[in-house]
């Protein structure tokens, strides 16, 4: 592998990737190691996470939903307001401010190298603010899942140089969105692909029975992806990303071999020291086993994927009682509204009925009582330990021993 100038990686991770046998992810000429942070909220992929995981030379991803929870004075602004007219707008301006806050600090954590990205939710209400704040704010790109960004270009149209990432997970949606982007005059800069079945959180599918559908297969998407676009003569200009099930060095060359250019991964992330959810969160993660992860309709209408802790046993066993009670509220529990589309809110008794952002929040904290604990299925890289970022990544590149890595871990 050469150096070229818009090399990205530190000199240890370039010497790994060169022995690794696997190559570099290129995004718009900036060259990177193929492995990429997922952006996991609510606060639990911010700037000591996406700082760590640059500074090493992969791509390091904020979740924006409702950073005002990582800072203690922003949520002393924002607690015990009264359903008024503006307090969805205090929070707004919190949360923003803490955007800000966490891309400014993750560029100085990541010593230049790598790329901080910043993953917003098409479904959340601040969507576009969301995206405006972290252009504005440095941040190298821009990931939306949960929807189709047909407007992103739109949004980011005074950035050319951002790095604009739709997260897909078919090729149906692949083709619609690139078609509708170059009306626009702009191709996406990479494009991750998501497995249903192997991804956590909220995934991609149109029904819980859907996401173990054959078609979402890696070994299906990416050729037929990559098939399209050479019938429309774009072939090599959008590099892919799989994420879900990537937990060895051997996951990565098979999906560079299917014709992915790098992997995402969240779970294996969430669980590291630099993860910036409570130590109770990344142990509920880590010991958790195929047995007690389950699939469920999220309250945006989504299938997700977590674990069966006491609240969302609780919940599904109650689940189909309070769909079958639901009725539009006045009001959003959390007073600001974070989703455009919400089904406790909206009243709408097919989708989930719980107030997300509550039972995360309290999954940030550690709450193994009362929160809900996103995540993907399948082993983790350490098994059940917590390790810092480095050794993981040394691990995704070598599949050597700690012992045998030859630094100090930090």
């Amino acid at each position: 592998m050469g150096m070229p100038m818009n090399m990205m990686i530190p000199s240890f991770s370039g010497d790994l990737l060169t022995k690794s046998g696997i190559t570099p992810l290129v995004i718009k000429g900036k060259t990177i190691l193929p492995i990429v942070q997922g952006g996991m909220g609510v606060g639990v992929s911010a700037h000591r996470l996406a700082g760590a995981v640059a500074k090493n030379g992969g791509m390091g991803t904020i979740s924006s939903i409702d950073l005002r929870r990582l800072h203690p004075d922003l949520m002393q602004e924002t607690q015990h307001l009264s359903p008024c007219s503006d307090s969805r707008e205090v929070i707004n301006k919190a949360n923003i401010e803490a955007l800000r806050r966490e891309i400014t600090q993750a560029k100085v954590d990541s010593e230049g190298f790598g790329l901080i990205a910043v993953n917003v939710m098409k479904a959340v209400n601040e969507y576009a603010a969301y995206v405006r704040c972290s252009l504005e704010n440095g941040a190298d790109a821009i990931v939306v899942g949960a929807g189709l960004p047909l407007d992103l270009p739109d949004l980011a149209a005074d950035f050319p140089d951002a790095i604009l990432i739709p997260i897909l997970s078919e090729s149906r949606g692949v083709q619609l969105l690139v078609k509708k982007w170059m009306k626009k005059g702009r191709l996406p800069d990479a494009i991750v692909i998501e497995n249903p079945r192997l991804a956590g959180g909220h995934v991609g599918a149109s029904s819980v029975g859907d996401i173990h559908n054959p078609k979402f297969d890696f070994e299906n998407v990416i050729p037929e992806v990559l098939t399209f676009f050479k019938s429309i003569g774009i072939e090599g200009q959008i590099p892919l990303i799989a994420a879900g099930g990537v937990s060895s060095l051997q996951d990565i060359k098979r999906l560079q071999a299917l014709g992915a250019s790098g992997v995402q991964l969240g779970t294996a992330f969430a669980v590291t020291c630099e993860s910036d959810a409570d130590e109770a969160f990344k142990h509920v993660l880590a010991n958790a086993k195929q047995k007690d992860l389950v699939e469920f309709l999220s309250v945006a209408g989504l299938p997700a994927r977590a674990v069966k802790t006491p609240w969302l046993g609780k919940y599904l066993k109650v689940e189909s009682i309070l769909q079958g009670t639901a009725r539009k509220k006045p009001r959003c529990t959390m007073i600001f509204d974070c989703l455009h589309d919400c089904g406790l809110r909206d009243g709408n008794s097919s989708w989930g009925q719980f107030c997300i952002d509550k039972v995360l929040g309290s999954a940030l904290t550690g709450n193994v009582q009362k929160g809900l604990f996103f995540r993907g299925a399948g082993a983790l890289p350490f098994g059940n330990q917590i390790r810092p970022v480095i050794e993981l990544i040394t691990q995704l590149l070598s599949e050597v021993e700690p012992e045998n890595y030859g630094y100090a871990a930090n």
